[in-house]
């Protein structure tokens, strides 16, 4: 529901209400740029990884499904304390950046329709 005051808002007032807008626009703006400043090499860093054959792999696989498909591929998030501090801060600014996402996060990768394929039939089984 929209708050609607009891007296008509003066000039000054809508002026103050619109610069405020206008104020959190530009920060949000600016935290979307640093999150996908952070989050771009954080995601080519985690590809590599889920490629990898390593112990951490198949959890950093499912973390960037889930991005891909919550619903088709649903992650515990308990499953991130499995993998290195470095991998977490990764998953974290691949996160931040995937909060408002202008592309779907497998597009922001060379490749990564195919690479997501290969993603789902290697990782996106349940256990």
């Amino acid at each position: 529901m929209q708050y609607i005051p009891d007296e008509p808002l003066t000039k000054a007032q809508k002026y103050a209400r619109t610069a405020t807008i206008y104020a959190e626009i530009a920060a949000m703006e600016q935290r979307k740029t640093q999150a996908r400043e952070l989050g771009l090499p954080a995601l080519v860093r985690l590809v590599k990884v889920a490629q990898g054959n390593t112990g951490q792999s198949a959890h950093i696989g499912r973390f960037l499904l889930s991005l891909y498909n919550g619903r088709a591929y649903p992650l515990d998030p308990s499953s991130l304390r499995c993998i290195d501090y470095d991998l977490h801060q990764y998953c974290l600014c691949v996160l931040a950046m995937d909060y408002a996402p202008e592309q779907e996060v497998h597009e922001l990768v060379v490749g990564g329709h195919q690479i997501w394929e290969q993603f789902k039939a290697r990782w996106g089984k349940r256990s």
